[in-house]
C-alpha cells in the first residue's frame, strides 16, 4: 500500500464514501449500493486523532495496524480507494482539512459514510459537506442491535432511564437468551439478572491456570506501524513492546472463538474479581474488535447464547456476557447521541481538582491503582471493574474534574470510541450527569478492594482506617466524598444507608477526615501532557 494508495483516475466521481477508522465493516451500509465504476473509497490517517486527547500509543497503533489492513482487504475486493497515511508528504493533519483537500483533487458529486462514533467527527464531516456544497448521506450503523431511533423512542416519556428496562425489551425483540428455545417470553431460567452469581473474588492461591487470550504476533504492516508510532508520538503515554491486538476480521474471530471456548464458563463467576500481575484473566477483551467493527455484536451474542445451549458454558456466565453487549453497550451509545453534545459538560458534583500526574506514568504508592495503571500503559486495557472501581473511583472521591477523567479514558484505552467511553466515564463512573447513566454514584472505602482482590497485603495502607498517615486513601476520601455531597446523596434512595453511617463519626472524626482528605489532595500535582 503506498503513501496514497488512490486507484485509477476517474473520468466523473459519483460518490465519496468516507471510512472512518473505527468503521472497518466490509458490509456496512456506506457501502450499499457502492459501484467501483462510479465511487471511491476515502480512508485518511491523521494526527488530530491521537493528538486532540494525548492518545496512548497502543491506542494509536491499534487504530493505524487496523486501518492499514483494512485498506489492504478493500483493495482486494477491488473497491477503489483514496488513502493518504499519516506519513504522506501531503497529509493535511486533521481529518476536516484532509477531507477538504481530496475533495478538491478528486470532485465527487457526493458524500456518503455510516454514522460515526464521535460528535465533533461528525460535526467536522458536515462542516466540510457544507463548505462545498455537496449532499452527505449519513447512514444507520449496522453494528448495533438498537437505533438511536429506537432507543428515543423508548426513553421518551420515561422521568428517568435504567439499563435492565432496556436490556429486558432488547432481550425479548431479539430473543435472547428467552425460554422454550427463545419462544417463550420469560427469561431463560426464569430471571434476567445473575449478578448474585458473578461477584465472587479468588481464592488466596489466586486464579491458577487461565486460559490465555488470544496473540497476534505483529506482521509487517503492524511492525511498520508501531515503529512510526514511537517516532511519531514518542512523548506519548504507554508502551508497544506487548502489542498483540487483533487488527483484521480474520485475528478477531480468532479471539472470539478463543473466548467463548475456553474463558466464557468462568467469565461470569470472576468477571468482578482482581488479581495483582495478571490483566487478562476470564475477560472477554473483544471491545476493541467490536468497536473498530471487526465483530458484529449479533454474532458475538449468537456464539455466547449457542454456547450455553450446548451446555458448553453455564447461564449465569452467558447472561453477564451478554448484558454486557445488548444491555450496556446499547445503552451507552444511546445515552450518548440523545444527549449530546451537552452531556459532554456536565458536572454535576461541581468537581475541580486535576488529574493527578501519575495517571500517565503509573508512579503511586497505592498497589491496586498502580497495577491498573501500570497494565494500562503497557497494554491500552483494564478491565470494567478496574476502570470503575479502582481507577475512576478514585478521581471521583478526589473530586477531579469529569471532563479531565473523560480525557484520560479516552486517550489510553485500546477500545475507546468517545460514544461508549464518555458515558461510561463521565455518566458511570464520575456520576457528573446526575444519574442518567446510573442511579447512584459508585462510592467504596478500601475494604471493597480488599475483598476482590490481595492488593492491600502489599500496599503501605490500611483499608480499615480512615484518618492518619496509614489510612488508604480510598477509605479517607470515601468519608470525606459522604461529607462533601451529603446534601444530594441524602435524596438518593441508594445512598441513604451510606449516608446514615456518617452518624458513626464524631465531630472530632470528621474533622479529621477532611483535613486528611485535604492533605491527599495537596499532594497531587496537576496533570501532565499537551
Amino acid at each position: 500500500m503506498r503513501a496514497d494508495a488512490a486507484q485509477r483516475p476517474m473520468a466523473e466521481l459519483r460518490t465519496l464514501i468516507v471510512v472512518l477508522g473505527d468503521q472497518l465493516d466490509m458490509e456496512a451500509a456506506a457501502f450499499d449500493g457502492f459501484d467501483p465504476e462510479q465511487d471511491r473509497v476515502w480512508m485518511a490517517e491523521v494526527a488530530e486523532e491521537s493528538s486532540h486527547v494525548w492518545s496512548g500509543k497502543q491506542r494509536t497503533a491499534l487504530f493505524l495496524a487496523a486501518m492499514r489492513h483494512f485498506a489492504l482487504a478493500l483493495q482486494a475486493a477491488g473497491r477503489p480507494l483514496h488513502y493518504t497515511r499519516l506519513d504522506a508528504v501531503q497529509n493535511a493533519g486533521s481529518l476536516g482539512a484532509q477531507l477538504q483537500a481530496d475533495i478538491q483533487r478528486l470532485k465527487p458529486a457526493r458524500l456518503v459514510m455510516t454514522a460515526p462514533g464521535d460528535w465533533r467527527v461528525l460535526q467536522a464531516v458536515k462542516s466540510v459537506a457544507a463548505a462545498n456544497g455537496l449532499p452527505l448521506d449519513v447512514r444507520e450503523d449496522r453494528h448495533f442491535f438498537a437505533s438511536v431511533r429506537e432507543f428515543a423512542a423508548h426513553a421518551k416519556g420515561r422521568k428517568s432511564l435504567r439499563m435492565e428496562y432496556f436490556y429486558r425489551e432488547q432481550r425479548k425483540r431479539h430473543r435472547v437468551l428467552m425460554g422454550g428455545d427463545g419462544a417463550s417470553d420469560e427469561p431463560e431460567g426464569g430471571q434476567w439478572n445473575f449478578d448474585s452469581d458473578n461477584r465472587e473474588a479468588f481464592g488466596a492461591d489466586g486464579p491458577g491456570f487461565v486460559p490465555p487470550r488470544a496473540c497476534f504476533e505483529p506482521d509487517a504492516l503492524t511492525r511498520e506501524v508501531i515503529a512510526l508510532v514511537n517516532t511519531r508520538f514518542a512523548a506519548h503515554p504507554g508502551r508497544l513492546d506487548s502489542f498483540a491486538w487483533p487488527v483484521t476480521r480474520e485475528q478477531a474471530l480468532q479471539s472470539l472463538r478463543a473466548f467463548i471456548e475456553d474463558r466464557l464458563p468462568l467469565f461470569g463467576r470472576y468477571q468482578d474479581a482482581i488479581w495483582p500481575g495478571d490483566p487478562w484473566l476470564y475477560h472477554a477483551h473483544l471491545s476493541a474488535a467490536l468497536n473498530l467493527k471487526l465483530l458484529n455484536p449479533r454474532e458475538v451474542v449468537a456464539a455466547a447464547e449457542a454456547a450455553y445451549r450446548c451446555r458448553q458454558a453455564p447461564l449465569a456466565s452467558v447472561e453477564g456476557f451478554i448484558r454486557q453487549i445488548l444491555g450496556w453497550r446499547e445503552y451507552v451509545r444511546g445515552i450518548y447521541w440523545t444527549q449530546m453534545p451537552g452531556y459532554a459538560e456536565r458536572n454535576l458534583l461541581d468537581a475541580q481538582h486535576r488529574l493527578p500526574d501519575w495517571y500517565w506514568t503509573g508512579e503511586t504508592d497505592m498497589a491496586c491503582l498502580r497495577d491498573a495503571l501500570a497494565q494500562t500503559l503497557a497494554h491500552g486495557y483494564a478491565n470494567h471493574i478496574q476502570r470503575l472501581m479502582v481507577i475512576g473511583l478514585y478521581a471521583l472521591m478526589l473530586g477531579v474534574q469529569p471532563q479531565q477523567v473523560h480525557a484520560w479514558f479516552l486517550a489510553v484505552y485500546v477500545d475507546a470510541v468517545e460514544w461508549v467511553e464518555l458515558p461510561n466515564t463521565l455518566g458511570m463512573s464520575q456520576y457528573a450527569d446526575g444519574g442518567v447513566m446510573g442511579s447512584k454514584p459508585y462510592v467504596a472505602t478500601g475494604k471493597y478492594i480488599q475483598r476482590m482482590s490481595p492488593h492491600c497485603k502489599n500496599c503501605r495502607y490500611d483499608p480499615g482506617q480512615r484518618t492518619g498517615d496509614s489510612a488508604c486513601p480510598y477509605t479517607t476520601l470515601y468519608w470525606d466524598f459522604l461529607m462533601r455531597h451529603q446534601g444530594l446523596l441524602a435524596k438518593n434512595p441508594r445512598m441513604a444507608l451510606q449516608v446514615k453511617n456518617l452518624a458513626r463519626l464524631s465531630d472530632v472524626e470528621k474533622q479529621a477526615v477532611m483535613e486528611r482528605a485535604t492533605a491527599l489532595r495537596r499532594e497531587v500535582q496537576g496533570a501532565i501532557g499537551p
